[in-house]
């Protein structure tokens, strides 16, 4: 151990950052796909028109999911706490979840197959399906983490789950859900007003204004209700930050306006919220002036501000228990070993950098706009 650069806390606090990198990764790159499919039904009138936006995120969604897994993954191996207690408890959230997304490749894949209208329409739908239903839950999870999870651990740290999925969809958890849609519906028509042209742009930035200020105004609700209408949870006992990992030390309250706290003792903060609450109306500007790249780099800054918001209010908690808080799970006593998370940092240090250089590659590969044209010439279009 002594060996290790960086000590047990500080190698805590990055794997917090990294997942928290690795979230919004996910939430920038496969949300525009996520507002896209969204959008389809109603940006796309036509047959050609719907197949336009098909194939602009048809060579780049796979690539996309790469975050999703690499989240999942660093849940697995740097928090196996978090992911026990999550994944169990959020199961059948995560089922359904994963069953849209599989809607996604069958119908880019089947869509096409049969030439009727109705065939079509309905694997148009299904895609729908595919990205609202999945930017929906996740909000819907990201929500209950902050209303806390009826979970529990026995003497053996062994989670046990007391809830059910409709016990989810409390209505501070829909609040979270809906902000989630439209964050990326905004980012998905960002994306489409900057990539194609004619009548599939024009409606494209009328929807991404509305959805941009749409987050504006459910964000800006969803944190009136954090501060005034819930309460958060806080650890009322001195926590090792380098000691082992056991959620069974300490003792946890719960307090009204907690999940403010941090904001006051760290005011750099309030730059998150920030960027929730204005980089949407920046978007939703740009995309009324045309200024496509504008547009995207504000829909990807509001992301960034809302994702990162939700982390910094919770931190240092991870996933508080609403039915016993002092097995709630935190940074400091959630972890793997201090090893496990040097080994698992020099493997990120290494790969990481090669995804973001391949990405790169690919979209810029990609780049330019998605036209009937360029879909005519394409033998590999959808």
């Amino acid at each position: 151990m002594t060996n290790i650069p960086l000590d047990y806390e500080t190698m805590r606090l990055v794997w917090w950052v990294l997942l928290g990198t690795l979230l919004i990764g996910f939430a920038i790159m496969d949300g525009y796909d996520l507002g896209v499919g969204a959008l389809l039904p109603f940006v796309g009138r036509t047959d050609e028109e719907r197949r336009v936006l098909i194939n602009l995120v048809g060579p780049t969604w796979e690539g996309n999911q790469v975050w999703l897994i690499l989240g999942g993954g660093a849940i697995f191996a740097a928090w196996p706490a978090l992911y026990a207690a999550s994944f169990s408890g959020f199961y059948l959230a995560m089922i359904t979840i994963l069953l849209a997304l599989i809607l996604r490749p069958v119908g880019f894949k089947f869509r096409g197959k049969v030439a009727d209208p109705r065939w079509r329409e309905a694997w148009d739908w299904a895609l729908f399906v595919g990205g609202f239903v999945p930017a929906l839950i996740a909000g819907v999870a990201v929500g209950n983490v902050l209303l806390g999870v009826p979970f529990g651990l026995d003497a053996t740290l062994r989670p046990h789950y007391e809830g059910n999925f409709f016990g989810l969809l409390s209505p501070f958890a829909l609040l979270a859900g809906l902000v989630s849609v439209s964050m990326c519906v905004a980012h998905g028509a960002a994306v489409i007003a900057a990539r194609c042209e004619g009548p599939v742009a024009v409606r494209a930035r009328r929807y991404g204004r509305a959805a941009a200020a749409t987050t504006t105004v459910l964000f800006g609700l969803g944190g009136l209700w954090v501060a005034f209408g819930m309460d958060g949870y806080v650890v009322t006992s001195v926590q090792d930050a380098a000691a082992p990992s056991n959620p069974l030390a300490k003792t946890v309250a719960t307090q009204a306006g907690a999940w403010i706290l941090n904001y006051g003792r760290h005011p750099w903060m309030l730059i998150a919220p920030a960027l929730g609450l204005f980089g949407p109306l920046l978007a939703r500007h740009a995309m009324g002036r045309g200024a496509s790249t504008t547009a995207i780099l504000a829909t990807s800054a509001s992301i960034v501000g809302i994702v990162s918001t939700a982390g910094l209010s919770l931190f240092p908690f991870l996933l508080p228990s609403s039915i016993a808080p002092d097995t709630s799970l935190t940074v400091w006593d959630a972890s793997s070993s201090h090893l496990t998370l040097f080994v698992m940092l020099v493997a990120t240090v290494i790969f990481l950098p090669l995804i973001l250089a391949y990405t790169t590659w690919v979209y810029r590969v990609m780049s330019g706009p998605v036209t009937p044209d360029s879909i005519g010439r394409n033998p590999n279009a959808y």
